[in-house]
């Protein structure tokens, strides 16, 4: 079986600590580390803070695989993702010459100026790698492990998809879902000593209310198809028992 690659996400940005901005990047995020055999295992939202940015990329580049950014690199003066990874790297933020000259083109291109606040989407870290932007032309980039995104959801996830070949994947976590009538408290004790007789799945209870009456979505995951299969049958087992014991 392929070994477990995780990754974390650091969403950056005021306006989603304040409400003004709806993330939508975490749930797209989520569904294609899901479909690749990637666990995304934490996701942090950081307000735009220079040492609040890199403590929290520090935290979390150390503990996973892989880490995505969004946000916050942009031409305005709070766009300032750029300067904290770079800092959070402990390396000098600069103009890069390839994204310099292919945005001075793309602007002149459009009879644009290119002015300082649009020279600023060509700094990044020394030593960091593209990540190329086919919507508007700004790049990512990435470095070490950590890869820094736009926070436009279209922008973030055409950089996704020009990441996603160039990572390692483990293998894709399984799931079933059983449906359970009855509610926790009924079925709390029984589900407990099923999760510990199987530790290589993951059983997650998910309480529903319909029409007056408790009732459970049991999910079940798995890297192994015959453990979630022995897993889901004594779960259906375990209702099976409640039915029969029904008066």
């Amino acid at each position: 079986m392929s070994a477990t690659v995780t990754a974390a996400m650091v969403v950056i940005g005021d306006e989603i600590l304040s409400g003004r901005t709806k993330d939508r990047n975490i749930g797209h995020l989520a569904e294609v580390m899901t479909a690749i055999g990637i666990d995304l295992k934490e996701v942090r939202v950081v307000a735009d803070d220079r040492d609040d940015i890199a403590a929290a990329v520090n935290a979390v580049r150390a503990r996973y695989t892989y880490v995505f950014t969004t946000g916050g690199i942009g031409p305005t003066h709070d766009d300032i993702t750029a300067d904290s990874i770079a800092h959070a790297f402990g390396v000098p933020c600069e103009y890069d010459a390839k994204a310099y000259a292919m945005l001075e083109a793309h602007y002149a291109q459009r009879g644009l100026e290119f002015t300082e606040a649009r020279k600023r989407m060509a700094r990044m870290p020394a030593g960091a790698e593209h990540i190329d932007n086919p919507v508007s032309m700004a790049p990512g980039f990435r470095i070490g492990n950590v890869h820094v995104m736009a926070g436009v959801p279209a922008i973030f996830q055409a950089m996704l998809d020009n990441v996603v070949p160039t990572l390692k994947t483990g293998a894709k976590l399984l799931s079933d879902m059983v449906h359970c009538p009855y509610g926790e408290g009924t079925i709390g004790d029984a589900l407990t000593q099923i999760q510990k007789n199987h530790p290589d799945t993951i059983i997650g209870s998910y309480p529903k209310y319909m029409d007056g009456s408790f009732w459970t979505e049991l999910v079940v995951r798995s890297r192994d198809p015959e453990k979630l299969a022995a897993a889901k049958a004594d779960i259906v087992a375990m209702i099976a028992a409640l039915d029969a014991a029904k008066p």
